[in-house]
């Protein structure tokens, strides 16, 4: 079972660092939805590094949850339109 979680943690880490990389604000949006954008992204990297802390301290269940919270708030950021998931539908849920 851990090897199985070990990997799984390791998916989930890959998955969230490849879509923050590919998201960005989505362009033509305004100031406020902006804020909120930026909110999205900035709960995503927090997410991911508490992901690497858990990690790093071999508690894998927290890793994993982690993991999972910051790629969902990057999910919903593009599904709710303030960022721009360049029509990825492999690492994103696309409206």
């Amino acid at each position: 079972m851990s090897e199985e979680l070990g990997e799984r943690v390791r998916k989930y880490r890959e998955l969230t660092e490849s879509a923050l990389g590919k998201v960005s604000v989505k362009g033509g949006i305004a100031e406020k939805e902006k804020k909120t954008a930026n909110d999205f992204l900035e709960m995503a990297r927090n997410y991911l590094n508490d992901g690497k802390h858990f990690e790093e301290q071999g508690k894998l269940e927290l890793a994993l949850a982690a993991y999972s919270y910051a790629h969902a708030w990057l999910d919903a950021g593009v599904r709710a339109g303030f960022l721009d998931g360049k029509q990825d539908g492999r690492l994103f849920t696309l409206p």
